[in-house]
């Protein structure tokens, strides 16, 4: 994957360079790094010297108080087991380690919040003060609620916000498929109408529901 940093109001991309090659001559301190992936987005904060601060979830913080160990990339089973056990901590890795193959996005979150942002050393010294084990939760304390803070002065999550409308679209469609299966049952025995010739209509769609 070709990697390219962006940053906000520059024109244009950069050309990207080789593989797992970033150019942190354009990160600042305090800068908030955003990585988008597949199913999610990443957030972090550039410390400088090639450290970015960020939470992620990861079950190991809860088996041991041996730095050097946690301090090891985490892997898929860390994370997911992180994510169950509501376990994360606030790390400092490197920008390679913290993107991992993907593109970065700088403050491209800025334009959101305008006059709410902080000052760059005031973002870093709150990355840096949040540092160590965490609770999780994919609604209220995620990676995003904690660049946020860091550099908005407010905990707040779009994907996550995004995500529960999802949810209560999908919630509500299926209750509206279900509700017209019982009206259609309800108008057979109220109305009685030839079941022969109703019931195909009224099970379609409950039948598709089911399957959804």
């Amino acid at each position: 994957v070709h990697v390219r940093p962006l940053l906000v109001g520059s024109g244009g991309e950069t050309t990207p360079p080789p593989p797992g090659d970033y150019d942190t001559s354009c990160f600042k301190r305090g800068d908030l790094l955003e990585v988008p992936r597949t199913l999610f987005i990443h957030f972090g904060i550039y410390l400088g010297e090639n450290r970015v601060a960020h939470l992620m979830p990861d079950i190991l913080p809860s088996f041991t108080d041996d730095l050097r160990q946690i301090q090891q990339v985490v892997t898929n089973k860390r994370l997911i087991l992180g994510v169950i056990a509501r376990t994360a901590s606030v790390r400092v890795d490197t920008v390679e380690n913290f993107a991992y193959g993907g593109s970065i996005l700088v403050n491209h979150m800025d334009r959101l919040f305008e006059d709410q942002v902080l000052g760059s050393e005031e973002a870093a010294r709150r990355a840096e003060k949040l540092m160590g084990t965490t609770a999780y939760s994919l609604l209220w304390n995620n990676c995003e609620h904690f660049v946020t803070y860091c550099r908005y002065g407010a905990p707040v999550s779009f994907q996550t916000d995004k995500f529960c409308e999802t949810v209560k679209m999908i919630i509500r469609d299926q209750r509206s498929v279900l509700a017209s299966v019982l009206v259609g049952l309800a108008s057979i025995v109220c109305l009685g109408l030839a079941p022969s010739t109703t019931l195909p209509t009224i099970f379609i769609p409950f039948f598709l529901w089911m399957a959804g």
